[in-house]
This record gives structure tokens, C-alpha cells and sequence, in this order.
């Protein structure tokens, strides 16, 4: 018998002792309760992703359900429109409008320990991240709604003052209003400098590592919206500072230390 023969004999096997022992019928959401993969989600959702084979779940029933369908959707079949549907419905289960989420803080502690159970479930940034994310370019107000949703739920969370700010930036690009496009391009900006708040450089860090500037990413896109708005003695300042944040950590794309060189060159 062949190496390959012999393993699917053995799988029909298994199949068929795994079948046996659920008595010859399955139950929907059966696999849910025994499979290791599978992470309760109350009181704490797990925010990462979860391959969806693995959970072998036939039908979504919460939130977290709809979110990890979404996720593999999103990532591995590149279906937006499913993984939007998903992200939605996962929505309406996890909604801090509809009060079917609640932010944890100091509150929820009972004698300093939190409570075996929360009712309702904890608020998921992942799945507002990502729905966000999705939402950037088609509906900018609603995309900034989520991700300031997550910093409801977690301020101190690195990256989300920059999506923010990214989709004002888009907004911007987007209107026509003279007036609008003023504030959005404001908007991203205060949504910029509270991104540099988060991880201030002190004298400690810079004694450290070195530094002596922070967030290469948010300078960069600093200088881009002070060029757009002809604000050069602003965006000359925000690419000497990136400058200073990519002298030790370089850039995901080098290419802009090239160009902020050459901009500095030229401006005022």
C-alpha cells in the first residue's frame, strides 16, 4: 500500500471513531465547546486574529464569531464587502450605542479584581480598527467615529490618533468646500500631535537610544499637510524632525530621506 493510500485510509478512520463517539449526529456549534482553539469571549474577547478553519465554527453567534469571519474574509479571501458585512453584524453585538459593550476601567473592579463575568461583554478595539480601516476612503465620518471608539476604550493605544488624522487627510482630499477641507486638514493635525503625545522623547529616552525625535511617520505626514496648506516654514521644521526620528530607525520607505533632504534644500 502506498505512503499516500495509507494516510487517507487512516483518516477515513478517524473520521469515522470521531463520529462514533458524537453518537452519529452533529450539533451546530458542538466543535465551539470542545475545540482547544476556541476562546470563550466573555468576559474578555481576544483581539487577535484566529485562523478560521481552525475554530471550525458552521455559524457565527457573537461578536468575536463575526469578527474572526470577518478577519478571514478580509485577510484570506480578500472579500471586503463579506468582511464588512461581518465587521457590522459583529457591531450590533458589541455596540457602546446600543449599550451591548462596556469599557473596563478602574470601575469594573470589584475588591480591586475584576468579576468573573462582565455583563455586557467588553467593547473590541480590533474589530473597530479594522471595519475603520475598511471605511477610510468610502465614509471617511464614519471610519473616524470607530477609531475614536477605540480610544474610548483603550487612549493610551499607539497608532489610532494617526488613522485618525490619516482620514481626515482624506476627507480633505475629498471635499470641495474650501471651508471643509480647512478644518479636516486642522482636525488631522491636532489628531497628529496627540499621535507624538503618546510617545514623547525625553531627555531619559534620548541619554538611552539616542533619540532625539519620535514617530518618523507622523512628521512626514506633519510636513505633507502643512505643504499642501503652503505652510513651508511649518513643513520645513516637521521633515527636520523626521530627519531626527529616522536617524537611528531609518524609514519603512527610505526613499523619503532622500526627498526630505532635497525639500529642505528648497524651502524657506
Amino acid at each position: 500500500m502506498s505512503s499516500a493510500l495509507r494516510l487517507l485510509t487512516l483518516s477515513w478512520l478517524l473520521l469515522g471513531v470521531a463520529f462514533a463517539q458524537s453518537g452519529g449526529v452533529y450539533t451546530p456549534g458542538q466543535f465551539q465547546t470542545t475545540n482547544p482553539n476556541y476562546l470563550l469571549p466573555n468576559p474578555f474577547y481576544f483581539e487577535g486574529r484566529i485562523d478560521w478553519n481552525l475554530l471550525g465554527i458552521t455559524l457565527p453567534l457573537n461578536a468575536w464569531e463575526f469578527m474572526e469571519r470577518g478577519i478571514h474574509y478580509q485577510d484570506d479571501l480578500d472579500d471586503t464587502a463579506s468582511a464588512i458585512a461581518d465587521y457590522e453584524t459583529a457591531l450590533t453585538f458589541n455596540s457602546l450605542q446600543n449599550g451591548t459593550c462596556q469599557i473596563v476601567t478602574a470601575a469594573s473592579l470589584v475588591n480591586g479584581v475584576l468579576p468573573s463575568t462582565l455583563n455586557p461583554a467588553p467593547c473590541i478595539f480590533t474589530l473597530r480598527l479594522r471595519l475603520g480601516y475598511l471605511q477610510e476612503q468610502s465614509n471617511p465620518p464614519y471610519a473616524i467615529q470607530l477609531f475614536q471608539e477605540v480610544l474610548k476604550i483603550d487612549p493610551l493605544k499607539l497608532g489610532v490618533n494617526s488613522l485618525i488624522g490619516e482620514t481626515y487627510v482624506i476627507e480633505a482630499e475629498q471635499t470641495s468646500d474650501p471651508v471643509a477641507q480647512a478644518q479636516a486638514y486642522a482636525n488631522a493635525i491636532q489628531a497628529y500631535q496627540a499621535e507624538l503625545a503618546l510617545s514623547p522623547v525625553t531627555a531619559v529616552t534620548t541619554a538611552l537610544t539616542g533619540d532625539t525625535a519620535n514617530n518618523a511617520h507622523v512628521h512626514w505626514a506633519l510636513a505633507q499637510i502643512y505643504l499642501t496648506l503652503n505652510q513651508l516654514s511649518s513643513a520645513k521644521s516637521e521633515l527636520q524632525i523626521y530627519l531626527q526620528a529616522t536617524q537611528w530607525h531609518s524609514d519603512v520607505y527610505p526613499w523619503r530621506i532622500t526627498l526630505a533632504n532635497k525639500l529642505i534644500a528648497t524651502l524657506p
